[in-house]
């Protein structure tokens, strides 16, 4: 199964999205500047997740032309009113995120985006599916998935996605993952990707499913998430040994 590919992207834009995150960069750069002893984290995950509690509480305002950025932009008196809504947010925000850090940052670079390959490189979809128990048919909860991939763990994308992902209650069984990209020779070479799931729980046979996924390689890494760019593996089952099935 090839990770290209699909319709093409249509473009279209959110402008409360540049609002939201122009407001939370100049905040967190101003709470740098003051240099508070008791100032939250300002980390570019700590931005991140302030944006999006900030972005989840706003209208979303989407435009398909540049014509449509410019009319949102001489609309005054409503932007001035949205930005002021805005910067309550992501105070809200910033305040809520600070005190229940992400625990798989350091928490130490400011702006900086996790650091991947230049140039050239194969893009990985996020990979999704479910666990369940072969006996009862229900989803697995409290137990690690690994993805592997060269039988050692494969490194994600960013601390967002962990490997191994610990599947718990409310997901229903489901695990994703997001491989983060390598460096490729050129764009536009074809390769396949062997990879792992492995998973373990008390009482079942150890889970092995070994899958192959085909890329392209591409011009830059894609960093942003797009349901264009999964790949989802079927349903897996944790059965059992053999000779409690018989019993």
């Amino acid at each position: 199964m090839s990770a290209t590919g699909g319709a093409r992207r249509m473009e279209i834009h959110n402008v409360t999205e540049d609002i939201v995150l122009d407001a939370v960069n100049e905040i967190f750069d101003e709470i740098e500047r003051e240099g508070k002893a008791d100032r939250p984290c300002t980390c570019f995950q700590c931005r991140l997740d302030t944006a999006c509690y900030a972005l989840n509480r706003c209208t979303p305002r989407y435009v398909v032309s540049s014509r449509g950025v410019a009319r949102a932009e001489t609309d005054s008196i409503e932007k001035q009113q949205e930005e002021a809504d805005v910067v309550s947010l992501i105070h809200e925000g910033l305040q809520k995120i600070a005190k229940s850090k992400r625990p798989h940052f350091e928490h130490q670079s400011k702006k900086e985006a996790p650091h991947l390959a230049a140039g050239p490189v194969f893009n990985f979809p996020t990979i999704i599916g479910r666990i369940f128990d072969g006996k009862t048919f229900s989803p697995l909860a409290d137990i690690d998935v690994f993805l592997l991939a060269d039988g050692k763990l494969a490194p994600m994308l960013d601390a967002n996605f962990q490997n191994p992902y610990r599947l718990v209650t409310n997901t229903a069984g489901t695990f994703s993952f997001w491989p983060k990209p390598i460096a490729a020779e050129k764009e536009g070479i074809e390769r396949k990707f062997e990879f792992a799931i492995a998973a373990a729980a008390p009482g079942l046979e150890e889970l092995r499913h070994y899958f192959e996924i085909t890329i392209v390689s591409e011009h830059e890494a894609a960093t942003s998430f797009s349901m264009q760019r999964t790949y989802k593996i079927q349903d897996l089952y944790l059965f059992p040994p053999e000779d409690e099935q018989d019993r």
